[in-house]
């Protein structure tokens, strides 16, 4: 049984007039947040109020980029070799971590988003990409990747602090891996069978998959998409069958 775990939310993933989720609610509930820095959303001011949000509330901030591909909600694949992908990963997190220097919050992690962190899961070389840019980035920064994946060794070998995560709103297959999104299931939408789900995985390190059986991940951190419907009270559900077991709810890199 875990004695504590982080839960994460990807948040920050609205520009200019539009809005994305309800951030302040979340960041009332997780511990850490994977924001956006400009590729597949978020801008100069959203960035701001969001680290200023999070900090608030003392609420651990990452950043989350991706593919620049604003209509796609980075989950396209943009063709782009391994180099070009450390430079845009660079390029997004040093916008992050600009903004936060105005905002006096301390960029703590990364953590790719959609179609490049799936990419990231399988293929060395693009994982090895994301690896190079945290590591040459100011700040001791970690990569939060997902358990079981290529990321999760890449930033190993790289020598950086890696910490693996599950996702709770998320099917997952018998290998390991997330179910695409176009997939009926893949998605989970109770509160309460997902907070179940995940105080299982707490108690056994066992996910359940999608058309039965299980399989055993590690990891310290859990997400909650912050654009899925519902995520507020998912996440709430969640902290509650969490802390109701005596889990305690941390961000796993620290205050």
């Amino acid at each position: 049984m875990m004695r504590e775990i982080d839960l994460n939310a990807d948040l920050g993933e609205g520009f200019g007039p539009w809005t994305m989720g309800d951030d302040a609610a979340m960041l009332d509930i997780v511990s850490s947040a994977n924001l956006a820095c400009g590729g597949h959303a978020g801008d100069a001011e959203v960035m701001f109020a969001s680290l200023r949000q999070a900090a608030a509330r003392g609420v651990v901030v990452g950043a989350h980029p991706g593919y620049a591909d604003r209509e796609g909600f980075g989950r396209r694949v943009i063709p782009m070799p391994p180099d070009a992908i450390a430079r845009m990963v660079a390029a997004q997190v040093g916008a992050l971590q600009g903004v936060a220097a105005l905002a006096g919050v301390e960029v703590r992690y990364i953590k790719a988003h959609g179609a490049l962190a799936n990419l990231a899961a399988d293929r060395a070389e693009v994982a090895a990409a994301i690896a190079v840019a945290v590591r040459a980035l100011p700040g001791r920064l970690a990569l939060l990747a997902i358990s079981g994946t290529e990321l999760e060794v890449q930033g190993r070998k790289a020598g950086l602090p890696v910490v693996a995560e599950v996702f709770a709103d998320r099917a997952y297959r018998a290998d390991g891996r997330l179910v695409p999104r176009d997939v009926p299931g893949a998605v989970l939408h109770d509160p309460e069978e997902v907070a179940a789900r995940m105080l299982r995985f707490a108690e056994t390190g066992r996910m359940p998959v999608l058309g039965g059986g299980e399989v055993a991940l590690a990891a310290r951190s859990v997400c909650v998409h912050g654009d899925s419907p519902g995520a507020v009270a998912m996440a709430r559900a969640l902290r509650r069958r969490l802390e109701g077991a005596g889990v305690a709810v941390r961000p796993f890199a620290g205050g």
